[in-house]
C-alpha cells in the first residue's frame, strides 16, 4: 500500500507553461540471465537520477554489465561491472536527491555510491527489504530512490538466492555470474 501511495502510475509535472499536466511515470525493462523485470522511475522527485539512469540505458552502457553484489535480506547491485568484472568507464557522478519522503523499502530501485553523498554514477540497487537505515537523514545524507520494480520482484528474489564468493577483491559476488542482458526505455504512451 505504501509503495503505491509513493510511486503513482502517473504524476502531475510542471511543465515550461506553468500548467500541470498529468504525463504517465517512464518505465524499463531490465532483461537479465534469470528474467525480466519492469522498474517505473521518478523524475517528479529525482530529475537528475532518473534522467542519468534513462541515459545510460539508451547508449546500452548497462548491456552485458553483472549483478555484481548480492547480499539476501538486503540488496542487489549492478550496473558497473563486465561479466569478468572489468569496473565500465562512467560519466560524471550526479548529485544525490536522497530525501526522507522516498524510501528504501522492499522492491525500490536505488543509486549506489561510495561514502561520498554525491558520487553515485552508473551503479544501482534493488532493495529486498525495508532498509530504514539507507533513508535521507538516518545516518547521513542517504541513498537517493529513483523507481520501484512493478514487474518481476520474483527475478529479484531469485537472483537474491544466488551462491556468492569472493572475486578478484570483490564481496559477495554470484558464483554463476547474473547477467544484465539489455535494459529498454519503454514506450509510456500507450
Amino acid at each position: 500500500m505504501l509503495l503505491s501511495l509513493l510511486f503513482p502510475a502517473s504524476t502531475t509535472l510542471a511543465q515550461n507553461s506553468g500548467q500541470p499536466v498529468d504525463e504517465p511515470l517512464p518505465k524499463v525493462r531490465m532483461v537479465t540471465s534469470e528474467g525480466a523485470l519492469e522498474l517505473q522511475l521518478r523524475p517528479d522527485v529525482a530529475p537528475a537520477t532518473v534522467a542519468n539512469f534513462l541515459q545510460y540505458a539508451k547508449d546500452g552502457f548497462f548491456d552485458g554489465t553483472l549483478f555484481h553484489r548480492v547480499i539476501p535480506g538486503f540488496m542487489i547491485q549492478g550496473g558497473g561491472f563486465t561479466e569478468g568484472l572489468s569496473r565500465k568507464s562512467t560519466r560524471p557522478p550526479v548529485k544525490n536527491e536522497a530525501r526522507p519522503t522516498l524510501p528504501n523499502l522492499r522492491g525500490t530501485i536505488a543509486m549506489a555510491r561510495t561514502s561520498s553523498p554525491d558520487s553515485a554514477t552508473s551503479q544501482f540497487f534493488i532493495n529486498l527489504s525495508d532498509n530504514d537505515f539507507l533513508n535521507a537523514g538516518v545516518r547521513g545524507p542517504g541513498y537517493a530512490v529513483f523507481g520501484k520494480v512493478t514487474e518481476g520482484m520474483g527475478v529479484v528474489d531469485a537472483i537474491a538466492r544466488k551462491q556468492t564468493t569472493r572475486k578478484r577483491g570483490m564481496a559477495d559476488v554470484p558464483v554463476e555470474p547474473v547477467i544484465i542482458e539489455k535494459v529498454t526505455v519503454l514506450d509510456t504512451t500507450d
